[in-house]
């Protein structure tokens, strides 16, 4: 700048001027760093569906499938209206049930169902804690049999066992919007006989011995919201795509089977069981598997099976919370950009797991009451209003066309920081309650989960022979 000696004065208020400009767009900057702005109505999904950008490509190292949220547009089961989509508050109240079940599955790591399975003359069976689906949302679609018969299963990586729908139906079936699927019009299927060890195995699998009719192993989930599937166990020819189908997948066929399985035709099972769908096929995959959950129920993410580029990917151990689980070592929070000041023994007393089918990321009581205050401190520009269900952190956007929202980080084990995608923020019933998606744990010594909620966008990597757990963000919209 050219100062004149005539003005000395006005030259200093200038670059004085020039100098609070600077250091003010210096903070927009470090704000907008910390923070997302964006259109309040892009918290809501659009009712028709948008593909994902992301083209899923198959090759002999891997194998994808297009995941869909069961009750959105881009889902099959959902385009007729036929099957009703719960209300937020059932799928929170849905979500607390599988949560509860997952910590007394924890916490009651030897609780057996007890008596045998009787598939033909009852429709109770033993209580079994810890298997669990509640509001599990996400499917894909599979083909079963020969001919093959295109069925959405809900895929779980807390499950281990894959089953579905089988007619006759013996004794009961849900509301499923695809056709049952029947064995006898199979020419691959064959059932399992009470004898075989693979029989044996359901118990480390479902948490309940096998039953046996007729000399046919049967076999019992019973799951935390108190939905249950019981049928034959048997092995069947999978589908995943034209170039990629496996003979003699173990399964479990439905006879009597009650829930909320939100007209899907049952469960693909990803934990970490033999009896998975992970283990049966390591032979091709190697236990290597991901995902993406997309942003909104109108959106299309995707699961692939194999080898994935990883090259943008954070990894952190998994842990050894449970065999069962897919265990994640939560070590940090970050608000705004800010670290918060939670000890680390906040979250190793009780540990932590990642899971496909909660909702809503739960977190020790301590962890969580440090992230609501500092959440809403930097919120505190717009009004709360009345909680929803388990969610205590509502607001009330309906004056607003646009928002600004805190930034929100998690630290895992191995210095690995992931970036929570915006729409991993809110759970938004409607503009007027609009909630932060995170709630806390009853007691200090209940397992923290990463739930899906705050999973939306990245893509999510499992890598069981090297025993860690993968982040990418930008994996799908």
């Amino acid at each position: 700048m050219k100062c004149f000696l005539y003005a000395p004065f006005l030259c200093l208020w200038l670059l004085f001027s020039l100098e609070k400009s600077y250091a003010f767009e210096a903070r927009k900057i470090a704000e907008n760093h910390h923070s997302h702005t964006i259109e309040a109505s892009s918290l809501f999904p659009s009712t028709s569906c948008k593909s994902s950008t992301k083209i899923l490509s198959n090759n002999d190292n891997k194998t994808s499938l297009k995941v869909v949220h069961k009750h959105g547009p881009c889902s099959k089961l959902n385009q007729e209206k036929t099957i009703a989509a719960p209300t937020d508050t059932e799928i929170l109240l849905q979500d607390q049930s599988r949560v509860k079940s997952i910590h007394s599955r924890l916490s009651n790591p030897k609780t057996s169902g007890g008596n045998d399975v009787k598939v033909i003359d009852s429709t109770t069976i033993p209580a079994k804690d810890g298997n669990v689906i509640g509001s599990a949302s996400y499917i894909v679609t599979v083909g079963l049999g020969t001919p093959q018969k295109e069925l959405s299963l809900i895929f779980d990586t807390a499950s281990d066992i894959t089953w579905t729908q089988c007619k006759p139906c013996a004794i009961s079936c849900y509301d499923q919007k695809e056709q049952i699927f029947d064995p006898s019009q199979s020419t691959s299927y064959t059932n399992i006989s009470c004898s075989s060890s693979i029989c044996s195995s359901l118990t480390s699998a479902t948490g309940t011995p096998p039953g046996c009719v007729s000399s046919t192993c049967v076999y019992a989930i019973q799951y935390g919201d108190g939905s249950f599937t019981i049928g034959f166990f048997g092995t069947e020819k999978l589908t995943l795509t034209p170039t990629d189908a496996f003979n003699n997948i173990y399964f479990g066929c439905g006879q009597n089977n009650q829930g909320l399985f939100g007209g899907s035709a049952g469960i693909l099972g990803l934990g970490r069981d033999k009896l998975s769908f992970v283990s049966q096929t390591a032979h091709k995959y190697n236990k290597i598997f991901s995902y993406c959950l997309p942003s909104s129920s109108s959106s299309t993410g995707f699961l692939t099976f194999g080898c994935s580029d990883t090259k943008n990917a954070k990894f952190t151990p998994l842990s050894t919370i449970s065999a069962g689980f897919y265990g994640l070592d939560f070590t940090g929070i970050s608000v705004g950009g800010t670290k918060l000041a939670i000890s680390a023994s906040v979250f190793s007393t009780a540990g932590g797991l990642i899971d496909s089918g909660t909702v809503i990321t739960r977190l020790p009581p301590a962890a969580y009451s440090a992230l609501r205050a500092s959440f809403r401190k930097l919120m505190s520009k717009y009004p709360m209003t009345k909680a929803l269900s388990i969610l205590d952190t509502c607001y009330d956007f309906s004056n607003y066309s646009t928002i600004s929202v805190p930034k929100i980080g998690f630290f895992f084990s191995g210095g690995v920081e992931v970036d929570i995608d915006v729409s991993g923020v809110f759970f938004a019933s409607s503009i007027s309650q609009v909630c932060l998606a995170f709630a806390g744990n009853k007691n200090a010594t209940d397992v923290s989960i990463f739930g899906n909620v705050q999973q939306k966008t990245l893509e999510v990597f499992y890598d069981g022979p090297a025993g860690k757990v993968g982040f990418a963000s930008g994996g799908c919209s």
